[in-house]
């Protein structure tokens, strides 16, 4: 990952959320909720995307909502 110009809202290899944009998608970009707690708009080779297992999924949504 990278984060150049970006180092106080995003920390190299830590894992973020996603979300959905099909016209973010359409510009190689990608809506990640940063460490500001909003979601903005990086170049998507900035990320990899990685799979977690369903159980793990439903552990970080329990915690993001508390």
């Amino acid at each position: 990952m990278k984060n150049d110009g970006y180092e106080g809202t995003l920390e190299l290899r830590k894992l973020y959320e996603m979300i959905d944009d099909a016209a973010a998608e359409k510009r190689n970009h990608v809506r990640i909720v940063d460490e500001s707690g909003e979601d903005y708009l990086y170049p998507r080779s900035w990320f990899d995307p990685v799979e977690l297992p369903s159980s793990v999924e439903e552990q970080l949504g329990h915690l993001v909502s508390k």
